[in-house]
């Protein structure tokens, strides 16, 4: 680096007309899928102005002896937790207040940008927090990534996003829309015109059971086709796309029916649904990361509760398989980990996961970047280092398309022009 942080920082995040310039060693072009050598990077207020050959030195910023890529977007975070032993748990929920759970979630949005992740879908948080943290950090009073938020999931009574499932009877309340808890299709349609007015930027639905949740089955279908199609025609009024958590065959083939955008988790996705898939356009996040983390714990005889750790047990190890299988058969594959269930900042270990399954290093990367991207409605402003979009950067010390583990240990990171870390 040739000059100090504080001036490098100062210099790209002013929109000067002069443009701060970047030298990069190794540049990765993902749309091509080729590192082009000695790269210079202009920057204009915010955003790549120009990308050329490089000459000898004199940059702002120079990284001519790192690997440098798009940022990257992870498309299933929750940043404003994290989970944690069982004991820990109960503590919080009758003891933590969600403005300390606000501050908590500053270092988990820290912690995800230094990983590398520069955007991230944000999709669930008790209360909306996650529109208060995107606010925050558009603000510049807390460092994150860029967020595009679900405000509060919506899912059916008893299902995986009731907020008091396992509770005792005094404590078990009903809840309505405004709560994400529906039972008809007028509260399907309720429920989405909440988030709008809470300020969500898409819509996220629970259509089966999960793994976290203190109800009996981690893959039932808990939501009709019905109010699925409800969900997805508001949504399109104001403008939403829709996300659904589905675990179960037969609720993510209801879903994909219905018209939703992504699937998250898709385990228990059969030959139907990957036909589904491939006939609808519709985007597959595999969240191998959460699988993951959640066989390890449940291996320890006291993280999760009793009701959970079967769940986990039969769940997480056959996200693996199924992503094998359903990238083979052509499905559309978005980057996402679920992060939050996994602690935050190690979301490149997906990486690993997806290539471990057999998808080739570069075509992780462009899930993670060109696909999230589109996914996104972003693929003219995200997910590519070219002229006219965002001027998010990131930079690992070596070839990341031979060993895609380099990802977990970035060296540099610049989100819209402004350099967050340095080597």
């Amino acid at each position: 680096m040739r000059r100090t942080i504080g001036w490098m920082t100062a210099a790209l995040c002013a929109p000067a007309a002069w443009g701060a310039t970047v030298d990069c060693g190794h540049l990765l072009d993902v749309k091509a899928g080729r590192w082009r050598e000695n790269v210079r990077l202009t920057v204009e207020s915010g955003h790549f102005a120009a990308v050329a050959p490089a000459a000898d030195g004199g940059a702002d910023v120079d990284l001519r002896a790192l690997w440098c890529l798009p940022g990257l977007i992870d498309m299933h975070v929750h940043l404003t937790d994290q989970t944690k032993d069982q004991a820990h748990s109960f503590r919080d929920t009758v003891q933590r207040n969600l403005w300390d759970q606000a501050y908590e979630s500053t270092g988990f949005a820290e912690r995800t940008l230094l990983a590398g992740f520069t955007t991230v879908r944000d999709l669930g948080a008790e209360g909306a927090l996650n529109v208060s943290l995107k606010h925050a950090i558009e603000q510049g009073w807390v460092r994150g990534p860029r967020m595009l938020t679900a405000g509060i999931a919506i899912g059916s009574t008893g299902g995986h996003a009731d907020p008091t499932d396992g509770y005792k009877h005094e404590f078990a309340k009903a809840g309505g829309p405004a709560d994400g808890v529906i039972d008809s299709v007028d509260d399907a349609r309720k429920a989405v015109r909440a988030r709008y007015k809470e300020g969500a930027d898409l819509i996220k639905v629970m259509v089966t059971g999960g793994v976290l949740d203190l109800s009996a089955s981690g893959d039932n279908a808990q939501l009709t086709e019905e109010e699925i199609r409800a969900i997805v025609a508001t949504a399109k009024d104001y403008g939403f796309r829709v996300a659904v958590h589905a675990h179960g065959a037969e609720g993510m083939k209801r879903a994909i029916r219905a018209g939703v955008d992504s699937v998250e988790h898709g385990t228990y996705m059969d030959d139907e649904a990957m036909r589904l898939f491939r006939q609808k356009g519709t985007w597959y996040v595999p969240t191998l990361s959460a699988g993951r983390f959640c066989v390890e714990k449940a291996k320890l005889p006291d993280y999760f509760p009793a009701i959970i750790r079967p769940k986990a047990l039969a769940i997480g190890p056959l996200m693996a398989g199924t992503f094998a299988r359903a990238w083979k058969a052509g499905v559309k594959v978005a980057f996402g980990t679920d992060t939050g269930v996994s602690p935050h900042g190690e979301n490149a270990k997906e990486f690993a996961y997806l290539a471990e399954a057999g998808m080739p290093a570069i075509e992780a990367i462009r899930a993670a970047t060109l696909n999230a991207a589109e996914l996104l409605r972003a693929g003219e402003k995200l997910g590519s280092v070219e002229p006219g979009y965002a001027a998010d950067l990131i930079a690992v010390d070596g070839d990341a398309l031979a060993d895609v583990t380099r990802l977990q240990h970035v060296a540099f990171v610049m989100k819209a022009g402004s350099v967050v870390k340095t080597p």
